[in-house]
């Protein structure tokens, strides 16, 4: 058996980008830049963590949808699929370290008020770590996919495109929308999601048997959630 199979991997096509664009679009209203993000989370705080929250549980779920979409590849274009596949997931990672950085510097703001905060942030702004290293990746990555899928037939010209438009999404720590945030996720979307409803279409009915298997399952994993909250 294949990871993930076609219903996890059809799921997170359709999940992951417009989970991105809906988290794109809630913080379209404000300022690109972080001063600006910082400022609108003291104004908005619920519409920017749902922002912020939408755009990380996006990305995070995109990583099963690559994985499934490099496996498409892979069958016709192999070196590709490896290539694009292992680009794109680093910077999936690099999007995620990212979105913990945004995290610390929201919890500053109740602390330190949006000045310290923005202060906070502007000193360690330009600091070495090791994404600093593969920012590349986060562009680069969606390019050489895009290239494999359509050079395998997973994906037509214009929808090979569209998955391009994904490596003009600005990258970096606190960033809010501009127009290429939503060309790119809108692009994303158009790429993958009908391959996501298609790859689900192809799957056997689940039975009454795993259905019911599902309701505990599910149950366990909500109480976990909550565990994990407790620290």
């Amino acid at each position: 058996m294949r990871f993930p199979n076609g219903w996890v991997g059809g799921a997170a096509l359709v999940l992951g980008p417009v989970l991105l664009l809906v988290g794109t679009l809630l913080r379209s209203p404000f300022n690109f830049f972080f001063p600006d993000q910082l400022r609108a989370v003291v104004e908005h705080p619920g519409l920017m963590k749902a922002a912020y929250t939408a755009f990380l549980a996006g990305n995070v779920v995109m990583w099963a949808a690559v994985a499934f979409l490099v496996q498409r590849i892979g069958e016709k274009r192999p070196k590709w699929a490896a290539w694009g596949g292992m680009l794109v997931t680093v910077g999936l990672f690099e999007r995620t370290f990212h979105a913990g950085v945004d995290q610390a510097a929201f919890s500053a703001t109740r602390s330190l008020g949006v000045e310290g905060a923005t202060e906070l942030v502007a000193q360690g702004y330009s600091e070495l770590h090791l994404f600093s290293f593969l920012s590349f990746t986060i562009m680069f990555g969606w390019y050489v996919l895009a290239i494999g899928a359509y050079r395998s037939g997973v994906l037509g010209p214009v929808r090979a495109a569209a998955l391009a438009a994904m490596g003009l999404l600005p990258l970096g720590v606190l960033k809010g929308t501009e127009a290429l945030s939503i060309v790119g996720t809108v692009g994303l979307c158009v790429a993958l999601v009908p391959l996501g409803v298609q790859a689900i279409r192809e799957q056997p009915r689940p039975t009454r048997r795993n259905v019911l298997m599902a309701v505990p399952v599910a149950v366990g994993l909500g109480a976990l959630a909550f565990v994990s909250t407790l620290g």
